[in-house]
């Protein structure tokens, strides 16, 4: 009878834990991610693909955003390592567990010269959506941003955290050298 009981026991514990992960699983939709052609947004399906533990990647050009579902909060910032690692950023929303890391090095305070690099940039797309971004923020007077190249510099006298905070919003995950 103990048997019995133990091995019930172990069941009801198996089948208490495999519904417990299947509850942790989150769904993330990410906003504001770069894509200004099918390339980009393969890109993401692509790198989100590859994640072991995410599932259900989809990807809304026009919306600029990703959505999937990771295994648990682990999963998820793995994914959102991966998307940056890829030269992506994005809005995972706030107080989720996971976000995208702050990790560009940057340094609040006025620069005539700051380069970037890292960004996804595949097309001519891409350079028209960089250079769009970085012509809002004050004081920024050109950039030598080039199709397939992940790089670029900045010139003109302007706030390099400013730069770093439009390109991350405007889906660019950069780093500063």
């Amino acid at each position: 009878m103990n048997r019995v009981l133990s091995l019930m026991g172990l069941v009801t514990a198996a089948i208490l834990a495999s519904t417990g992960s299947a509850l942790a699983t989150e769904k993330v939709e990410l906003k504001s991610v770069h894509m200004c052609c099918d390339g980009c947004a393969e890109e993401v399906a692509t790198i989100l693909g590859k994640v072991e533990g995410v599932s259900d990647v989809t990807t809304d050009k026009k919306a600029k955003s990703a959505t999937f579902t990771a295994s648990d909060v682990r999963t998820a910032q793995k994914a959102l390592d991966a998307l940056a690692e890829g030269g992506f950023h994005g809005d995972s929303g706030k107080d989720k567990g996971f976000a995208f890391k702050d990790d560009s090095g940057v340094k609040a305070g006025k620069v005539k010269t700051l380069t970037v690099t890292g960004f996804h940039n595949s097309c001519g797309g891409c350079v028209k959506s960089f250079r769009e971004t970085i012509k809002d923020v004050k004081g920024v007077a050109g950039d030598n941003a080039k199709s397939k190249v992940t790089t670029a510099q900045v010139t003109g006298e302007f706030d390099a955290a400013e730069l770093v905070k439009s390109l991350n919003a405007a889906g660019f995950h950069v780093k500063v050298k």
